[in-house]
Parts: structure tokens; sequence; C-alpha cells
């Protein structure tokens, strides 16, 4: 059982084009992250347009919804804005899905670049649109950063590439484990976990059959990343899926060691009577080193290998 979605692909970028800088979610707190940012998109040959609105503060929002939610249709519509790039995550991104115009979005397509709390947008526009977007570094929280070469090299690959990125690489001190061998195919979806089971339920939640699912998460005990595999157990989201890979799972270990299950074993518990091929140790999410994924595209999983690789491309030229 496949879910059958139009597929609409942004354009590649290239030396000169522009990239609108958004912050659907959280804001930004330390101004020299930012121009760092920038700095680190120009040596590439970008150019860097920042919405107005999105160095705003609302608390822990960057801006009111309607801000954040103008800013996103501005950048969308602008002719002079070749693709997006998130400011951060942070929260806020689920305020916006039910104001966001689609249509809008569907007439004009263009590279959506984000993760963490970005998921949640990102499971809405493929839901309503079918656009590739990219689950990828952020300004603030990895351009702002010094990042490593690895994220910086698949970042370029990844949106200016005409063809499709092959096999996924290691980053540097990975280590991937084999949940359960076997190989197979499917469109990539994906995210962070907690996005994800949060989003089930609504109208934007993931359709995950035929799929090869990625999840990710940041700064969650052991025992809520249990619940929240769980969820998506109950609410079928394992039964059709082609293959599952998990990516990084940064600061997710017990504070209390003793009394906990590590995170490894979490995951192996939870996975023990799929029937699709699994593995962990995909580089994306929020360690240093992370890949940049084309979201909605065709890709295998070599579960045997630890592999997954990107069989479709992600843009057009």
């Amino acid at each position: 059982m496949v879910s059958k979605t139009k597929v609409i692909k942004p354009y590649a970028l290239s030396h000169g084009s522009t990239l609108g800088i958004i912050a659907p979610a959280g804001p930004a707190y330390d101004p020299l992250e930012i121009e760092q940012g920038k700095k680190i998109l120009e040596t590439f040959g970008f150019q860097v347009a920042v919405a107005p609105n999105a160095l705003q503060q609302n608390r822990y929002l960057a801006g009111t919804d309607d801000e954040r939610l103008s800013d996103l249709h501005r950048m969308f519509l602008d002719p002079d804005v070749d693709g997006l790039l998130c400011l951060r995550g942070g929260y806020g991104c689920m305020r916006l899905l039910a104001q966001i115009d689609y249509r809008l979005i569907r007439q004009n397509p263009k590279a959506l670049v984000g993760y963490s709390d970005i998921t949640a947008l990102q499971l809405a526009i493929w839901k309503r649109t079918g656009l590739v977007t990219f689950s990828g570094p952020m300004l603030v929280s990895d351009f702002g950063r010094e990042p490593e070469e690895y994220t910086l090299k698949h970042f370029y690959k990844a949106l200016t590439g005409p063809f499709a990125m092959g096999a996924i690489p290691p980053a540097p001190g990975i280590k991937s484990k084999v949940l359960r061998p076997g190989r197979a195919g499917g469109r990539l979806l994906g995210g962070n976990l907690t996005l994800i089971a949060a989003t089930l339920g609504t109208p934007y939640e993931i359709d995950t059959r035929g799929t090869i699912l990625f999840l990710e998460d940041v700064g969650e005990q052991p025992y809520r990343i249990d619940r929240m595999l769980q969820q998506l157990r109950l609410a079928g989201k394992f039964r059709f899926v082609a293959g599952v890979v998990f990516g990084e799972f940064t600061g997710c270990e017990a504070e209390e060691e003793k009394n906990s299950f590590s995170t490894l074993e979490v995951i192996r518990d939870a996975m023990k009577d799929i029937a699709a091929p699994c593995y962990y140790g995909l580089s994306t999410g929020h360690g240093a080193n992370k890949t940049t994924l084309p979201l909605g595209v065709r890709a295998k999983i070599d579960a045997t290998e630890c592999r997954l690789t990107i069989t479709e491309p992600a843009t057009l030229i």
C-alpha cells in the first residue's frame, strides 16, 4: 500500500541565488550568530535576504503568528528569492499550519530547509502540496556556530546538484547499528520524532505507507522516546512502512542511567517485531555533523550495510 502524492520539485540553487531567511518557530538571541551564518552562506556564492519579521521576538516565538506567517508567504511569493532557509527551530510551526496558504506555495515552489520544529511545517507542506523540502542545517543553529565541513558539503550538494545525491556517507564518529537487516525502496519522509508524534490525529499527520521513515530527536529522556515510538506503533505508522532509519538522538540518555534503558535499547525494543528493514546511525539531526536530506524523493535503504541512498533528483534545473 503506497500513498499517492503528486510531487513538485523546487529549482536547484546556483551561484548568485538568493536565500530568504524566515523564522517560523523560535527567535534568535545572538546577533553575532546571525551575521556569522550570513557570511558562511555568502562564501557559497549565495545572497541572503532576511524576511522583515525574522528577527522579531515574542517570548518563545519569533514574532506573532501573523508576522511569522506573513514572512513565510512573502518569501514564497517574492520572485527575487530562490530558496528559503529557516533561522532556527525551537517551537512555533504548529501554530501556523491551519493558516498557511498552501495553494500559494504550490504555485511558487522553492527549496525550504530546516529541521527540528520545522518538521511540522515540512509535513504539512508535503501533505497539502507535494513539494519536496529539505531536512538540513539552519542559519543560527548551524551556520552561525562554526559548522563542520561535513554539514557544509552536504548542504551545498543537496541544494545545487541536479542529480540524485546517491549514498549518504557516515559522518565522523557515527556508530551505526543494524536493527533489522534487509533492503527496500520508497519515498523518504520523516524528521523530528517529537513533532511527528505531535501531529498525529491532525490533518497534517504523516502517511508512512510505502515510505522510508527517518527519525531523530534531541534532549528527550529514553522513556519519552519510548512513549513516542509506542504512539507511532499504535497509530499504525510502522505497519506498512518500507524501511526505518534512525538519525542522531542528541542528549537523549537518561539522567539516572542505573534506573533506565538506554535510548538505543528503547529503539531496539520498539523495532523488534517490525517487518521492515531498519538501522540506527544516519548522520542527521541535532549533532554537529548533519547531512541535508530531500523529503519526498525516492530512496533505498540497505539496513544490512547501514546505508541510505537517495535515488531520485530532488531539484529541477
